[in-house]
């Protein structure tokens, strides 16, 4: 019987490890760290524990829905999706392969906010100060760029340009 529970719970990290970013398909929802908690049921059911990027984000309805049938593939009858807002997630939940696969795909990863900020409850704070010159470029390795635009084609990303390289890219926000 432990077997068979071991199996299973393989099974369905595994339908869940292979489930990429609808934003970022260069992630997985692992890698960007939005998955929070597996719960497997005797009844060939799992539950799924999931914190988007923001609250409002867009793919949420097609993370739950690719879950599912990722889950679903692997022969779980009945798969539940839940989300939670607290704690907030924090671009601190990007694993390291996620981190490198953001700079293989030339879009700069977020700086570390630390431990702390990854557990703190409550709001997100917000800051509204100029951005840090120092990201770097994912292209030429160059320590400092230049924000083209604090918006790029998806809400956790701004535009950039290395102005060593002269390449343009996009660099995920740090939350």
């Amino acid at each position: 019987m432990v077997t068979a529970e071991v199996d299973s719970a393989a099974r369905a990290r595994a339908a869940i490890e292979s489930v990429s970013d609808p934003e970022l398909p260069m992630l997985t929802l692992a890698d960007l760290g939005v998955v929070r908690a597996v719960a497997l049921a005797g009844d060939h059911s799992v539950t799924v524990t999931i914190t988007p990027t923001y609250t409002g984000c867009p793919a949420l309805a097609e993370m739950r829905a690719d879950l599912r049938a990722a889950l679903a593939g692997a022969g779980f009858a009945r798969v539940e999706v839940r989300t939670a807002f607290s704690p907030p997630w924090s671009t601190d939940r990007i694993t390291e392969d996620g981190r490198r696969k953001l700079a293989e795909a030339g879009i700069a990863p977020p700086a570390r906010l630390g431990s702390e900020a990854r557990h703190r409850a409550g709001p997100v704070p917000l800051h509204l100060d100029p951005p840090s010159p120092g990201v770097r470029c994912p292209h030429c390795g160059a320590p400092a760029t230049e924000e083209l635009s604090r918006f790029g084609p998806t809400a956790c990303t701004a535009l950039r340009r290395c102005p060593s390289c002269l390449e343009p890219f996009e660099h995920m926000k740090t939350i």
